[in-house]
């Protein structure tokens, strides 16, 4: 049987306008010719960690098992910030520790982690704006060659990684409401909130949409359709979190929100009138 074709994921916020990934690309082509190569995407927020580790905690899953992720959103780039390899039950990730593993360390068993020390694992010259280029590519493109993890550099205790709390839902006692905040806008100007699937019930009681930070109401509903064009809503998003839109059109440019805001997910009886 043929062994699978090694596999390299790639998340930035560089975007695609500059030579930045296209040369990330290269570099590994250069070390591993045959590796595979998936952008999962570049569009991250510039230097918004808590975005990029949510979407590369909810997209790892779905990814085959030995899978290469190279994930770089670092504002500390050149500073004394560590590189590492965090090694799961599944897959291999590699990133700068600055919270942008928090939620695949949450959401998979870690088995060890390495700091990326090894010369030989990385470019010779180095920049030190660069090292999505000149450390973490090159570390995932030996990866694919077959080195072991312990190879990069010594093991650190993956309990001693940087990790940003994520956003918690609070829920007042005696009050029919979960308290959150609006993560992030995708590039339809949907906004995903902290709000998940497991929230739409509280006490018996259903929930029936969220209240805006300027008091306006959006109601929950299952699909665009079920608004009328340029009518705001609140649905159940594919990452298991809930999304507010406006049905064709920007929900963070109609509504006025952005990242940080507070909204409030209203549940009430289903048969309490909104």
């Amino acid at each position: 049987m043929r062994p699978p074709k090694p596999l390299i994921v790639l998340m930035t916020d560089f975007g695609l306008q500059d030579h930045y990934v296209g040369v990330m690309k290269g570099v590994i082509a250069g070390i591993s010719p045959f590796a595979g190569i998936i952008d999962l995407t570049h569009g991250i927020t510039p230097q918004n960690i808590l975005q990029g580790s949510l979407q590369l905690g909810l997209s790892a899953p779905y990814f085959p098992d030995g899978t290469i992720f190279v994930a770089v959103v670092d504002p500390g780039v050149g500073t004394k910030r560590k590189a590492i390899a965090l090694v799961t039950e599944k897959q291999i990730f590699i990133a700068p520790d600055n919270g942008l593993l928090s939620s695949v360390m949450s959401m998979q068993r870690v088995d060890n982690c390495y700091i990326i020390t090894n010369p030989s694992c990385m470019l010779t010259v180095q920049s030190t704006t660069f090292h999505g280029r000149d450390v973490f590519a090159p570390a995932a493109a030996h990866l694919a060659n077959g080195i072991t993890p312990a190879t990069l550099g010594n093991t650190v205790n993956p309990e001693h990684c940087i990790r940003i709390p994520l956003p918690e839902n609070r829920t007042p006692d005696g009050e029919l409401s979960w308290q959150g905040v609006i993560l992030y806008a995708d590039v339809y100007g949907n906004l995903i909130t902290s709000f998940t699937d497991d929230q739409l019930e509280k006490k018996g009681k259903k929930a029936v949409g969220v209240f805006l930070k300027n008091g306006d109401f959006v109601p929950l509903r299952r699909t665009y359709g079920e608004v009328a064009e340029g009518e705001p809503l609140i649905y159940g998003g594919s990452s298991g979190f809930l999304e507010i839109a406006v049905r064709n059109d920007n929900a963070s440019l109609t509504l006025g929100l952005k990242p940080g805001d507070n909204i409030e997910l209203r549940v009430q009886s289903q048969n309490t009138q909104t």
